[in-house]
């Protein structure tokens, strides 16, 4: 079976991914899956990395990534999944990896807050504008509700902000002084986050 990333969409929602991750990081931490360390080629000559990502539990595949940080007009990340069956091998199925990366990040991070953040958390800020950032707004609103969203970015703040109804911060400290929960979403080099800014018992993702 071959599904492609918009098999993907039409079946994978995140209110499902988030619990599923959640049994997900229960057996690894019990020590039922088998995960070894991800192993990155380096593309010089591109600029970019091969990521090659195999694990065993309830399920048997591996996930094949790459990041091309250098990429405009297209993902920088692209991704395919392969599953196998554990009792035989045989190959189940080949799907697109992209979408599922960017879901299931943000479904672990929910897990997280869920279960890390503070009982009275009202404030969300989301430092970056991209898939992640998106995909991060998502899910923790699931888990949790905000009387207030902030997002700040270097680039396209203001219009994330007029498409998802949240404010836009002025600075990055701006965003994250006073939040309950700070979502770090951006391919920053440089560091953005200062732990002066943070309040006590906020919970970062």
């Amino acid at each position: 079976m071959v599904l492609s990333e918009d098999d993907v969409r039409k079946v994978l929602r995140m209110e499902d991914l988030i619990p599923t991750m959640a049994d997900a990081l229960r057996d690894l931490s019990a020590g039922a899956v088998l995960q070894p360390l991800r192993s990155v080629l380096p593309v010089s000559e591109y600029g970019g990395f091969l990521g090659v990502m195999p694990a065993c539990g309830r399920a048997l595949g591996a996930k094949l990534v790459t990041f091309y940080p250098q990429n405009k007009d297209m993902h920088t990340h692209h991704a395919m999944i392969l599953l196998f069956r554990p009792e035989t091998g045989e190959p189940l199925a080949v799907m697109d990896g992209r979408l599922i990366t960017e879901m299931r990040t943000a479904a672990v991070s929910a897990v997280a807050t869920k279960l890390l953040a503070r009982a009275d958390t009202h404030v969300l800020t989301i430092l970056g504008s991209g898939v992640q950032a998106r995909s991060h707004l998502e899910a923790v609103r699931l888990v949790q509700e905000f009387r207030e969203v902030r997002v700040w970015s270097p680039h396209n703040a203001e219009r994330f902000a007029r498409e998802f109804q949240v404010h836009a911060a002025t600075s990055a400290e701006a965003a994250v002084r006073g939040a309950d929960v700070i979502v770090v979403a951006t391919s920053a080099t440089t560091p953005i986050l200062r732990g002066e800014w943070v309040a006590p018992g906020a919970h970062i993702n």
